[in-house]
């Protein structure tokens, strides 16, 4: 499996945010969509930076209340691992184990087609274990 198999089920929707935004809209923003990240993006449309839950709470524990007064581009993570649509499943699942991150741009011959995390993986792994599973039980149901 590939990481265009998670982009056909979840769609290319991205929600993006500029750096000079304030955190505390963002904070909103991913309430509000029921996300944990948004992808930073400068007025280019290149990828600026990932701003993530983590983040905010970092800017918190540092900053107080007054995080959400502050620009994206102050907690935003600026380095940032992309992927293509053509990595396998399990490499994609390796970087993000190895990172130690949870979401992932997918950027094709340099442009950005979509944006996954570890959930959409997940997601993915289990209905694929589910067909699996399936598959045998026909198989030995089948044969006896």
């Amino acid at each position: 499996m590939h990481v265009s198999t998670i982009l056909k089920n979840k769609g290319a929707a991205i929600i993006t945010t500029r750096p000079e935004e304030s955190t505390g809209t963002v904070a909103q923003l991913l309430h509000v969509n029921r996300i944990g990240a948004v992808l930073v993006v400068d007025s280019d449309g290149e990828i600026a930076g990932i701003l993530s839950e983590r983040d905010i709470v970092r800017g918190l524990a540092v900053h107080g209340a007054g995080v959400l007064d502050r620009p994206v581009a102050e907690f935003m993570t600026r380095k940032v691992v992309t992927c293509q649509s053509t990595d396998t499943i399990a490499s994609i699942m390796e970087r993000m184990t190895q990172g130690r991150f949870r979401h992932l741009p997918v950027v094709d011959d340099g442009k950005l087609v979509g944006f996954i995390s570890i959930g959409d993986v997940v997601k993915l792994r289990v209905e694929e274990y589910a067909q699996e599973v399936e598959s045998l039980r026909e198989y030995v149901s089948g044969g006896l």
